[in-house]
């Protein structure tokens, strides 16, 4: 039976889910990259027994642990109804603001940044969450003031509501300092502005105000001084090599010997001696260029691509306003984060501490992004439900006795 027949139950009108709906290249796309990084990250911590405390399997055990919480919180997503997803919108966004507010107050410092909340043996990191919380909070302030349009007007007031969405949770994010997930936020937020068709002026004039937050926030010490020589050592990684320049620099050796089909899974030399820091959550991009070679890295490359361009395809699909700038927002997050982890270990951008999507190990990061993939879904399966009843002719409603 094909996908475009809707069944009943015997007993009422109310609709199965239909599972032949979902967008299977999507989804297949994130299991493969969410397979390929857990065998990564084994890799990356196998021989580490400092992380490990002498069990190999340790993080293994841990990641696929965190896949299996965000798959099932993935499908929550996928099978609510989307008026549910809208009502539960508000609340999503108050939990990640107050998850950054507990963080200043109450949060662990790991590598000079305050951005970790201990619940227990678990580590949740609040900034992921908030990234997802306002790209559902501008799509929503936008859904609200289009009134029913199907291209609603973007002007002064649309604009500086949804500006005031992302300021919130982006001062909090600042203050901790997490420079990464701010880059991350600040071009999600213009990508969400510039999709929902805000004037050119006002993109400009974010872009100048952006730079200028830059100036004095590096002016006024807000960036710590690590954070600083970070950036240094982008410009001229020989400038420190053992300090701020060390990480580009073990990177690019690591990315370098794998030459075109790697050293092997588990056979890495930079990998299995630990010079690579952070290399399973970070730096994990360089496992596979050495593992993998540039087949395999190139492999990774060619799935996240997949999943934006999925993301692009659902947001041209829909012709809800909130379903369309959220899958927006969403391809410009997982697009930007995606270039800034690999650029930084490729040497191109300023190592800023972001994790690769559905590849690094992490559980807020893999929770947030099965959650994005979950809305993605939903948006999708509301979109082809949606498209029958205005296009076509009236589907046939099959009993199921």
């Amino acid at each position: 039976m094909s996908t475009g027949v809707r069944l009943r139950s015997a007993g009422g009108t109310k609709p199965r889910f239909r599972w032949a709906g979902l967008d299977w290249v999507l989804l297949g796309a994130v299991l493969a990259l969410v397979v390929i990084g857990t065998l990564l990250v084994w890799s990356a911590t196998s021989t580490r027994e400092d992380l490990t405390g002498g069990n190999p399997r340790a993080y293994l055990e841990k990641q696929l642990f965190n896949i299996s919480v965000g798959l099932l919180l993935m499908a929550v997503v996928v099978v609510a109804d989307h008026r549910w997803v809208r009502v539960a919108a508000p609340a999503v966004y108050l939990a990640s603001v107050v998850g950054l507010v507990l963080v200043l107050v109450m949060g662990s410092t790991i590598n000079g940044s305050r951005s970790w909340l201990m619940l227990g043996g678990m580590s949740v990191q609040p900034a992921e969450f908030a990234k997802l919380a306002v790209i559902i909070g501008m799509s929503l302030v936008l859904a609200h003031r289009a009134a029913g349009r199907w291209r609603p007007k973007v002007g002064l007031v649309e604009v500086l509501l949804m500006l005031l969405i992302a300021a919130v949770p982006a001062a909090l994010i600042l203050l901790q300092p997490d420079l990464g997930t701010m880059l991350v936020l600040t071009a999600t937020v213009v990508g969400v502005l510039a999709v929902s068709g805000a004037p050119r002026r006002w993109l400009a004039l974010l872009g100048a105000g952006g730079v200028t937050a830059a100036v004095v926030a590096v002016a006024a010490g807000v960036l710590k001084d690590y954070q600083v020589d970070r950036f240094l050592a982008f410009t001229n990684p020989d400038l420190d090599p053992r300090g701020a320049g060390y990480n580009v620099e073990q990177a690019r050796v690591a990315v370098g010997n794998g030459g075109l089909f790697g050293q092997g899974l588990f056979n890495g030399s930079q990998t299995r001696s630990g010079f690579v820091p952070e290399q399973h959550t970070d730096f994990v991009f360089t496992v596979a260029g050495e593992e993998l070679g540039l087949v395999g890295a190139g492999l990774v490359v060619l799935l996240l691509g997949v999943v934006i361009w999925r993301a692009l395809a659902i947001a041209t699909a829909t012709e809800d306003v909130f379903g369309r700038v959220a899958a927006a927002g969403i391809a410009c997050w997982f697009g930007f984060q995606a270039f800034q982890n690999i650029g930084m270990c490729l040497g191109i951008m300023p190592v800023t501490g972001v994790p690769l999507p559905f590849v690094s190990y992490g559980g807020s990061s893999m929770f947030a992004g099965l959650l994005a993939v979950g809305l993605l879904q939903n948006i999708h399966l509301r979109s082809t439900e949606q498209a029958p009843r205005r296009y076509s002719a009236p589907r046939v409603l099959v009993s199921a006795r």
